[in-house]
Parts: structure tokens; sequence; C-alpha cells
């Protein structure tokens, strides 16, 4: 029988305890351990439990989170998801969390219905968490300072293309990795990040500060354009659209692959109305969101970059889609920015298929 993975709830309010624990009882693969009401507690069940999975909130008496992270991450690592309200300071300090090594954020469930939808998300999430390599989790051990590679900005090369980008669990602090590389100059960007809605708007405001280009969350009819990345926001799917002027647009619609917004809608747009006009680059994440997407897009003609097993902190969609034959080049994260302007300034589209 395969091992259950064994989770401790650490957050100061015993009704949201008591719903994680609720919320994953019918779970066949996930046991609750235990829970604490604060960090204190929880260091002696760490010890005493040696949990595989750590939920853990951001807001708590005597000792924040963020803080208890820190600490954590230093004397005893584990695969640890944020808790956090939608308030938009709790929203930054997740961000703040996943940069200090958290692998997944969640947003703290309210009201009487979400319980049911908030199983199938915690179990999802805890199952990505236990599989995260947390040797590449924190920004420090994604970009080694002997080996980074600033790209160069564009110059007057043939191919002007929109670059595509789609990433799940350790996504956040990959795509800032590659984005703060890229010049102010950079041709269009387009990300799709499995991000829980009211968080894509902190972590776009977050690259903003560290990126040369303009990082900004995508509003429905927003124009592409050279030096500007938009993020899909969470709970919306984001497309390109032609027809004049290349644009975003941003909706509902149903789940794809368990996700809002998901990788394919955004590649298989982009494949659809840019062509081999397209570079798409998949990075870490669980699941095979993004693999036929990007297959379409090599098809099309777009080049296709894939992150490497080594750098990735979950190495589940870029395995999918180099299995499905959508990656042109597999690459360690510190080289993406570099080769994706290589591809840029090369503007040679890829081998037909």
């Amino acid at each position: 029988m395969k091992k259950r993975l064994k989770v401790l709830i650490v957050d100061d309010s015993a009704t949201v305890r008591r719903v994680f624990t609720d919320a994953l009882s019918s779970e066949p693969d996930i046991e609750v351990m235990g829970a604490a009401p604060d960090p204190y507690v929880a260091r002696d069940l760490i010890l005493r439990l040696k949990p595989d999975v750590l939920t853990l909130d951001i807001e708590m008496p005597r000792l924040d989170g963020l803080s208890f992270l820190r600490k954590l991450m230093k004397h005893h690592p584990l695969p640890v998801i944020m808790i956090s309200s939608l308030a938009k300071g709790s929203a930054r300090v997740c961000m703040e969390a996943l940069e200090a090594g958290a692998v997944e954020v969640l947003a703290k469930p309210s009201g009487q219905f979400s319980v049911g939808e908030l199983g199938l998300t915690l179990a999802n999430k805890i199952r990505a968490a236990a599989q995260a390599n947390l040797k590449v989790g924190a920004r420090s051990s994604t970009r080694p300072a002997s080996t980074v590679n600033q790209a160069k900005a564009v110059g007057t090369g043939p191919l002007r293309p929109v670059i595509a980008i789609g990433a799940s669990t350790g996504g956040t602090e990959a795509i800032c990795s590659v984005l703060e590389k890229m010049p102010a100059n950079c041709p269009p960007i387009v990300i799709a990040q499995h991000i829980p809605a009211g968080f894509s708007k902190a972590f776009a405001d977050r690259m903003n500060r560290v990126c040369a280009m303009k990082v900004e969350e995508a509003a429905d009819g927003v124009n592409l354009q050279p030096g500007l990345a938009l993020v899909a926001p969470g709970d919306f799917h984001m497309l390109v659209r032609g027809g004049g002027a290349l644009r975003a647009e941003v909706k509902k619609g149903p789940l794809v692959c368990y996700q809002r917004p998901a990788v394919d809608v955004l590649f298989e747009s982009v494949a659809q109305v840019l062509g081999k006009q397209a570079i798409g680059v998949i990075l870490t994440g669980m699941g095979a969101d993004g693999a036929q997407g990007l297959l379409r897009m090599r098809r099309s003609g777009a080049r296709t970059i894939g992150q490497d097993k080594a750098t990735s902190v979950v190495y589940g969609m870029p395995k999918e889609a180099f299995h499905v034959g959508a990656v042109e080049q597999v690459a360690p994260l510190h080289m993406i920015a570099g080769l994706i302007m290589n591809m840029v300034e090369a503007g040679v589209p890829a081998p037909a298929r």
C-alpha cells in the first residue's frame, strides 16, 4: 500500500484547523497528523510527528508565519503551503514567503460553501508540495552568481515574437528569475501561473519592482507591447487575440487540467494567432498542463523551451511537455532568459514537425 502523506496544520484559528482537517478526511493518500495553534507548538509537533507537508498561516500571534518559515527553512526544511487572507498586505507577504522557500500559496477559506472546493484544491497542493525539490526552491538556489547569464537587449533581428510562459508549483520564483534577466525592451511576454485569485496582482507587482520591463496583472483588452509582461489574473484564463493589434483576452470559463488560469489555454491561443512568431517556455510545476498547448505551438513553428529537472521545484509539467515532443530545447533555469533572447535575435523558426 502506498504511504500516505503526513500533514501538519498550523493556524491560530480553530475553525480553519477543523475545516482543513475535514476537507482532507476523504483523501485516501493524505493523513492529517496534527494541528497547532502557533509556531511554538508546531515546532514540537514537527520534531515528534515528522510531517511530509506543513500548511502555515501567515498571520498568527507570538510569531508570524513568515518569520517561522524562515527559521524552519534554515534549520529543518519542509515543504510548506502558506495560507493567507486575500488582504493586500497578506498577499504581498505570501510572495515574500514563496521567495523564502514556501512552495505553494492558498487563500484562507471563507463562506459556508467553500469546503468542498477547498478539499480538492488543498489536496492537490499538498501532493505537489510533497514532490518539491527544496534544494532549488529558494531564490538564492536558483540563480548561482557564477552562472547567471544576463540577456542582451533586443537588436534589429528579423523576429519580434511574443514570449509565452507557463508554470505551476515553484513557478513564481522561476518566472521572476527569468524575467529579471530580460532587457527592458524585450518582446511582449504573456504569463500563465497557477495562482489563486487575489494573489496574481501581488505577484505582478513584486516582479515589476525587480525587473527592467514593466510587469502588470492582465486586464481584458490590454495591448501586447514590447517591454511589457502580462500575468494572467488568478481564477481567469488569458488568451492572445489578433485581428489588428495583439491584445490579451481575460475571461472565465471551465477549468482546464483542473486549473484557471490554464497554461494550455494560453499556449493554444498563441499557437493559433502567432504561429512561428512566438516562443513558448514551460517551467516547474506538477501535472500536465501546458504540454499539449506547447506541442501545438511547436507544430505551428514556434520555438519552445522546457526547464530541466535539476532546477525544477517539481519536474512535472516540463517532463510531460518533453515526453510528448513539445520541447525543442531543455535548459537550466538560470540559462533560460539568455536562450530566449538568442532565439529572438536569431529569428529562425523551429524545424517543421
